[in-house]
């Protein structure tokens, strides 16, 4: 089920959040955890009734694990269930998720015939197994308590970051969950939780959507783009899959207002940032501390000299970008991020004005760092995004060949949205040979209206630092009213897939 969707909104909503207070209310609160435990799996299970079975097995063997950690009372044990526990979740994500790949590069590399399966990935996989991987590994160096079956089923499967995150820990969900005073009706979190949810829903129907459109057809249509459609296809998906995660994000915390739950912060105004180490301190955040707990820290961090610190971020990386997807474009967007990070590590050239505790050798403006570090992301995007490494880099040719051959023009045809319908109509009745340049208008202005909107305050701090008077109601309102009046181009959301 897509939070940017009719029935979520008008039925699902309402339906959980009433059912919810109202459990809470006359204090069946353990019928309440089932409750909103049985409606996000509906939610879930909304998309194909087959992912329930995966995510189902997922959390039984998992809690049944963390039961028998009870008995455990050596570090032998404690270590034989860290290793069942990672086995087993790495065993599932790996055959849903990786399998066929693991097979195609066997057969590739070794002339072999074995007959690939074609599985169906369950949508966020990814998410709910690391969220479950962060509590088994705490559980079994005995850092975690063993919960309730209700509170474990509530933690993994509350849907607001079920599918698409934030990744959650259990120490800052579980204490939520069982504290009572959120269990009443908050009627200024349920208002942030609103704005939240609304700006995260603009985000993503008037802007992702729209920005994919051009985005779509130039990754489609690769072998023909000349040096400036290129550019402004990477633009277009550069705020497309910002705008599109951020927005989830936002949805997902605004909800959890709404249940009176603070889920973390995973967006904060990356592309913003004047160095790459920077922009990975701002952009999906719950995945960064994920790396950063379970692998990092236990390979050695920054403990262990200079080379083994290049080496574990170099890892964290490189799993980063396979933990995206089944394919070498995200292994090569992950491994370039890691060595932009390793550079930025070095301390050879370094930002004025930043908190780096050693100054690095070469001192720049940070307008300049932060041209370098969108420059960057955005060409590693060509990676994340094409199909193929072919494709990628056949977009890496096609920017550097400083050919113009007006292909831009058939890209910004493609912004045929229905905002654009009169001014479309009066220019076909009138002009209509100025048609192609209009479309092309309308896609430099969408660029500049996005990267105006990142210049400004992300959504979490207009929450907390605008008061929720008048003119911000009128704006959140004609908001969403635009938003839910645009759902006829519904699409799912980009990490969906991961």
């Amino acid at each position: 089920m897509l939070f940017n969707s009719y029935i979520f909104i008008f039925l699902f909503l309402p339906i959980t959040l009433i059912g919810w207070y109202t459990l809470n209310h006359i204090k069946a609160y353990e019928p309440a955890k089932f409750f909103l435990a049985g409606m996000s799996l509906w939610f879930y299970g909304y998309f194909n009734v087959s992912y329930l079975t995966v995510i189902i097995i997922s959390i039984l063997c998992n809690y049944m694990l963390s039961y028998l950690m009870k008995f455990s009372h050596t570090k032998l044990m404690d270590r034989i269930g860290l290793i069942t526990g990672i086995s087993i979740n790495l065993g599932i994500l790996f055959y849903f998720k990786y399998y066929d790949f693991f097979l195609e590069n066997i057969n590739f590399l070794f002339h072999t015939d074995f007959n690939l399966k074609y599985i169906l990935l369950p949508l966020g996989i990814s998410f709910f197994t690391f969220q479950q991987l962060s509590f088994i590994i705490d559980r079994c160096n005995r850092k975690a308590p063993h919960y309730s079956f209700a509170n474990y089923l509530t933690f993994v499967t509350f849907f607001p970051q079920l599918i698409a995150g934030p990744i959650v820990l259990y120490k800052e969900m579980m204490p939520q969950f069982e504290d009572l005073s959120n269990r009443k009706f908050n009627a200024d979190n349920f208002a942030k939780g609103i704005v939240l949810f609304t700006i995260g829903l603009g985000k993503k129907v008037l802007l992702a959507d729209v920005l994919a459109l051009p985005a779509n057809f130039g990754f489609e249509q690769t072998a023909f783009l000349d040096s400036p459609s290129t550019l402004f296809v990477i633009l277009a998906y550069t705020f497309e899959i910002y705008f599109d995660f951020s927005g989830y994000s936002d949805m997902a915390m605004g909800l959890g207002k709404m249940f009176n739950i603070e889920l973390p912060v995973n967006f904060n105004s990356p592309y913003k940032a004047c160095s790459v180490k920077e922009l990975w301190q701002r952009w999906h955040m719950t995945l960064s501390r994920f790396f950063i707990q379970y692998v990092y820290i236990p390979l050695g961090g920054s403990r262990r000299g200079k080379l083994r610190t290049i080496f574990n971020t170099f890892i964290v990386f490189f799993l980063s970008g396979l933990w995206h997807g089944a394919n070498w474009t995200y292994v090569a967007w992950g491994t370039m991020q890691g060595l932009l990070v390793i550079w930025d590590n070095l301390g050879i050239v370094g930002v004025r004005g930043s908190d780096e505790k050693v100054p690095a050798r070469f001192q720049i403006p940070r307008w300049l760092g932060w041209v370098f570090t969108f420059s960057f992301f955005n060409l590693s995007l060509f990676f994340f995004r094409s199909d193929s490494m072919t494709n990628a880099f056949q977009m890496f040719k096609n920017l550097f060949s400083f050919k113009e051959t007006g292909y831009l023009l058939k890209v910004a045809a493609k912004l045929d949205i229905p905002e654009f319908y009169l001014f479309k109509q009066a220019i076909n009745l009138f002009a209509p040979d100025i048609l192609p340049y209009a479309y092309l208008v309308l896609f430099f202005l969408l660029l500049l209206v996005s990267a105006f909107i990142l210049t400004r305050r992300n959504a979490v701090q207009i929450v907390s630092e605008h008061p929720l008077d008048s003119k911000l109601c009128i704006f959140i309102t004609v908001l969403f009213v635009w938003s839910v009046i645009s759902f006829s181009q519904v699409s799912t959301f980009i990490y969906f897939n991961f």
